[in-house]
């Protein structure tokens, strides 16, 4: 109420104010259309206007001004007043806070402690079945350790005996170089892998071992293949010395490339000597075979000495491995299987001719014996249906009907 008195004398003086400005206004533009006497008397008056204007606004801001202590004294007492009510509202509320606060955290607390006994029980139980579980893997993997750790003695004792047979082999390995560095061996361990893959292929009759030709030289083998291939020879040869040179990791370059021309050499005498000794005409065929007990030098022949094969190749001697010669072989076997099939032709037809007047035969024993079946069956459905008029009759008859069944025999025809 106060600030509004207040407001409302701030307003009237600004009022008073503008209207004073106004007339003052009013009254110069007056001034200035009247004569220069009344001018001075205007002027005159003005000035005391003024002067009591002045007063008079000194006297009423003098009033505005207590007026306004007093509003700020009243004011100051309120706002103290309702300061002194805001604290002690303030207080109460810190209290009431404080109070709550307590209980909440009491409370937070219970909470707390039983969230945290739960969760210690959670985690005790979970912790026995982490233990449980740890142990059950402890037990399955020292099970499983203890199977590798057995497999492993059993894997390291088939190692030791797989060493001792090493080393046996080792043994026997070396015999067999002690063996490959006779001349007479080597040709003996050629021949007898020929005799082994020709008997394991071939049947007996086409092929002989040591056969003496009308030259009298004697082939290792030769293959009796049907006409005009005729008798094939076939003859082991091992160029082995010069080969091993050809690797020696001991030997210098000159005396390996020295040690690869020697080889060479050798196949080529090899190549001569066949084609000289097993290819005769009118007797053999116009080609033989060089056996090469090893697959290796074979290999390098094939691979790194191509002008060796074209060179075998021209004198019409075909150089083959144990590989190839069972390829070789098994072409021959097919052939003569062929020849002898194409030989069985006739009696072939015959057994077909044979096998289909057969067959007519017991087609019509088997039409025979279908009608027969028919018949059966037909006098089959005749019996069963006399069977069942006398039944039918009996218990008509079972039943006193007599002379319905007179009748009924006088009516029914006979049974066919």
């Amino acid at each position: 109420m106060n600030e509004f008195l207040l407001l409302l004398g701030v307003a009237l003086v600004a009022l008073l104010t503008l209207v004073l400005l106004w007339r003052m206004r009013a009254l110069a533009r007056r001034v200035e259309q009247m004569p220069q006497s009344l001018l001075a008397t205007l002027e005159e008056k003005h000035r005391e206007m003024l002067k009591d204007m002045h007063d008079g606004l000194a006297r009423q801001g003098d009033r505005l001004g207590g007026s306004f202590n007093e509003s700020a004294e009243r004011l100051r007492g309120t706002l103290g007043e309702e300061l002194k009510q805001t604290r002690d509202t303030l207080h109460a509320l810190r209290l009431s806070l404080t109070q709550d606060l307590g209980q909440s955290r009491e409370a937070m607390a219970q909470k707390l402690a039983d969230t945290t006994q739960a969760l210690t029980a959670k985690v005790e139980e979970r912790l026995e079945q982490i233990s449980g579980k740890v142990s059950e893997r402890l037990d399955e993997g020292f099970k499983k350790t203890n199977e590798t750790f057995i497999s492993v003695i059993q894997r390291l004792a088939t190692i030791d005996e797989a060493q001792k047979k090493i080393e046996g082999l080792t043994g026997s390995v070396v015999s067999l170089q002690e063996l490959l560095g006779d001349k007479r061996s080597r040709g003996a361990f050629g021949e007898v892998q020929l005799e082994a893959l020709v008997r394991n292929v071939m049947p007996p009759s086409a092929f002989e071992m040591q056969y003496t030709l009308s030259n009298g030289n004697r082939a290792d083998c030769v293959l009796k293949l049907p006409d005009p291939t005729g008798l094939v020879a076939v003859d082991s040869k091992f160029p082995l010395e010069n080969y091993h040179k050809m690797f020696d990791s001991e030997a210098n370059a000159a005396d390996r490339a020295l040690a690869q021309k020697a080889f060479k050499l050798d196949v080529r005498r090899h190549v001569d000597a066949i084609a000289g000794k097993y290819i005769i005409p009118n007797e053999t065929s116009d080609g033989a075979v060089m056996f090469v007990p090893a697959e290796a030098v074979f290999a390098e022949i094939h691979a790194y000495h191509s002008d060796v094969v074209d060179y075998a190749i021209g004198k019409r001697v075909w150089i083959v491995s144990p590989t190839t010669l069972m390829a070789v072989l098994n072409t021959a076997r097919a052939v003569l299987k062929d020849v002898e099939t194409r030989k069985q032709v006739h009696v072939i037809q015959e057994a077909l001719v044979r096998l289909g007047a057969d067959f007519r035969r017991f087609d019509e024993r088997m039409k025979k014996l279908a009608d027969h079946i028919r018949l059966a069956h037909q006098d089959a459905e005749d019996v069963q249906t006399s069977s069942r008029k006398i039944s039918q009759q009996f218990s008509r008859i079972e039943a006193a009907e007599i002379e319905q069944v007179e009748k009924i025999e006088e009516k029914e025809p006979e049974d066919p």
